[in-house]
């Protein structure tokens, strides 16, 4: 189980897509972006969020990307 996924935090996540961690909370609170909660922390997968990305997820119902 060596090559297993890491787990991310919310500071990890923001710092792979290059957006401030306020992004991340505002997806967080929408629902958006897929997160699963341990205990009391947001925890990511790096290959569901780029997924997520590439399907158009991080850009808002007007098309503007959300920073």
């Amino acid at each position: 189980m060596a090559n297993a996924e890491p787990w991310l935090s919310v500071e990890e996540i923001a710092a792979h897509l290059g957006v401030s961690k306020e992004s991340v909370y505002r997806w967080l609170e929408k629902g958006r972006i897929p997160a699963h909660r341990v205990g009391k922390l947001w925890k990511f997968k790096t290959t569901e969020v780029d997924e997520w990305v590439r399907s158009g997820g991080a850009q808002s119902i007007s098309g503007a990307p959300y920073t």
